[in-house]
Order: C-alpha cells, then structure tokens, then sequence
C-alpha cells in the first residue's frame, strides 16, 4: 500500500518519545506532557453530564453549537475586548492544535513560507509541512534576558514567498511572554510585508502574579489579519475533552469551516456543553492558576539552588526551560541519562528548536510532593554528573 511521501516525513516528537519511555519504569516522574492533573471545574463536568444524560448528542454544526459559538463571542469581548460574530467569525475546533491546522491548512499553498519564532512548539513545524509549506525561523529566546524581538532577524526571514508568522504568548516551552512592545513590532512587520498572523494564546488564562494577557489584537493593523487560536485545555484543565476554537476574518473562518466538514464534521458535542457551562457563567479558574502558581514558585526556588543548572522564573503556562549547558550534555542525552539513572522523565530542549540542544523543559503539572521528589532526583542525578565530569 502507497503511504505519501509527504506523510512520511511525518516524525513521533521528542515530547512523545520520552514519555512513552517513561511508561517503562515503575516509580518514574513523568513531567513531559503538558497536562494538568487537576479537574475540571465541577459545574463544567455537571454540563458535559447533563448533555449525556438528556441524549443531546447528535451531530452540530460544522462550526459549532450555535449556543457555543455565542459564548465564546461573550468570551472574545470580556478578555479580547472586541467583538466577534458568531455566526461567521468563530469556529468551534478539536482542542486548540485543530485550529491550528485548519488555519494553516487554509493558508498554505505548496511552496509558501511561514515565519516561526524559536522557542517553538514542534507541531507548528510538522503543520506547516505536511500543508506543503515551509518554516522559517526566527530565534527570539536568550536565556538571560527572556523573549525579546530582533527586528532585523525578521525583515531578513522575509521573502517574496512568505505569506504568515505564527506567534505564541504565553510561550510554550519557556513560560514567558511577548511584552506589548513587541506583539507591537509584530504587528507592524505583518502589516508592511501583507502577512497573516496566527496567535497561539491557548496558555492566556495561566498567567502569575497579576500580569495581564497582552494580546496582538489591541493594534488595530493586526486585527483584519489575525486569526487567534484558544482552547479550553489549559484554563480549565480540559485536554482529554478535546475543545478548542479560532476566530478571526469571516473569510478565513468560513473556509476553516468548509474543511472541518471533511476533518472531523463537528466537535463532541458533550465537551461543547462544557464549553457553554464555561464560558456563559463565567465559571473561574482561579484554583487552577493558583495551585500552578505555587509550584511554579517551589520548583523555581528549588532548581535555582541546584549545581550546574539555571533557569528564569516563569511568567505563565506551567513550563520551566532549564539550563544545562554547564553539565556538558547535548539535550537528549541528558534527558535520557536523567531518566534511566533517576526515574525523571522531561523533554529535550531541541524539540524546540536547534539552538536550545542546551536546555530541557519541565512540566510542572505533578503535585509539589511529586516535584520535591523529582528535585531530589534531579540533584542526584547532577551530583553524579559533576563526580564523572569532575565539574
């Protein structure tokens, strides 16, 4: 049988390879996936339940519940502060990472190019690719100072064939964010060059110490040519149920539409009452930012103590991007030593990207006990490093 050279190209990530190994071990500390392993608030569970029990169960449409598309305008205005039809601007997608491929999906031709900024998440790559485009990217990570925007690396990732730019902030792996100055810098790039933008901001509702969510949407040159992508995963913990969407130009949308019709038809309509439960009461996910918050505050105190490794404190999401270039080791072998000689299982620094093979991102989405073992580990494990390395 013929498989598509296209498909082919098509690899397991680092991300999954390492937590399927981690499933090998018995008394292993998984903090590969972004997971969380908190519930769903329980009026949303009730909704999704009640949805079940009372058989509304058939097919929607392509785009959504109606009722669903309308509470996630409610929810564009309040947190986005702009208004969005529901009828013709907002499509209710399979989790967050369907949105993001029926946007590239209506996007790409064979042969266009898309600017991706570094630090980035593996699957824009293989989107972007299987869609028969070409990534470019752009590096805007320094271990010092965070994320930062170097305006000349972006005129020079321009061509006559670049048609987008993905942007995502809060960012996945480091936790940090793109600061108003530069979504502004962006905002302006796109808007010179005709570029579309697609911001990933499914990690908006995870963010510490009072800091607002600064989105490229409050420039108004962005706005004709954004398509944002969401999801209810992160901000209330709902990754299994699947539930996500986009909104941006009626044209954009109307055609990611047309195609959802040939990818999944329509969204478990369950997880869309959810959604509705979520968003019409305005139910808050404050216990979750919070319980994130206070692990994101032990595991930064307890790292930073460590020999031979360093890292920022992060902003949002619930990800920590290591240091471990003083340990000597490439990203994978240190992932892959730490998890057969401690029982830790992270993810390899170079799955974001070729110039981080120097780091490692953890998942802090274990409870603080789980995470005090894992340090403990980890400082074992690093101890033994610098005896071998003599460091």
């Amino acid at each position: 049988m013929k498989v598509s050279k296209r498909v082919m190209t098509i690899e397991p990530s680092l991300t999954r390879q390492m937590f399927n190994l981690a499933q090998t071990y018995d008394d292993v500390i998984d903090l590969t996936l972004g997971d969380p392993d908190l519930p769903p608030p329980k009026e949303i569970r009730e909704a999704a339940y009640e949805a079940i029990e009372k058989n509304k169960l058939r097919y929607s449409a392509n785009a959504g519940l109606r009722e669903a598309r309308e509470a996630v305008a409610k929810r564009i205005a309040k947190v986005w502060g702009r208004g969005y039809d529901p009828q013709t601007q907002i499509a209710i997608t399979v989790g967050g990472m369907e949105a993001l491929f029926l946007s590239l999906s209506c996007m790409i031709d064979e042969g266009d190019e898309v600017i991706v900024l570094t630090p980035y998440y593996l699957n824009y790559i293989q989107m972007i690719e299987v869609c028969g485009g070409r990534p470019v990217m752009v590096e805007i990570y320094d271990p010092q100072k965070g994320l930062y925007i170097d305006e000349d690396a972006l005129e020079r990732a321009v061509t006559e064939k670049t048609i987008a730019i993905i942007i995502n902030s809060p960012n996945n792996p480091t936790g940090d964010v793109l600061s108003k100055g530069m979504l502004q810098i962006i905002a302006r790039f796109a808007q010179t060059h005709e570029l579309s933008i697609v911001s990933d901001e499914v990690y908006r509702a995870l963010l510490y110490d009072e800091r607002p969510h600064e989105s490229i949407l409050q420039f108004p040159e962005a706005v004709s040519r954004t398509i944002v992508i969401d999801s209810l995963s992160k901000e209330y913990s709902m990754t299994g149920w699947r539930i996500g969407y986009a909104f941006g130009p009626e044209k954009m949308i109307s055609n990611m539409i047309k195609l959802q019709e040939n990818v999944a038809a329509c969204v478990t309509v369950s997880s869309q009452y959810g959604l509705i439960a979520a968003y019409k009461r305005d139910i808050s996910n404050r216990y979750i930012v919070e319980t994130f918050r206070k692990r994101r505050d032990y595991l930064y105190k307890a790292i930073s103590d460590l020999n031979l490794v360093k890292c920022q404190k992060p902003k949002g999401t619930f990800y920590m991007f290591i240091d471990i270039s003083a340990t000597g080791y490439r990203s994978g072998e240190f992932a892959y030593q730490l998890l057969k000689e401690a029982h830790v299982a992270v993810v390899p620094g170079v799955v974001y990207g070729k110039g981080y093979d120097d780091h490692i991102r953890i998942a802090y989405t274990k409870n603080v006990e789980q995470l005090e073992t894992a340090v403990e580990r980890i400082k074992f494990f690093l101890n033994k490093v610098g005896e071998r390395k003599g460091i």
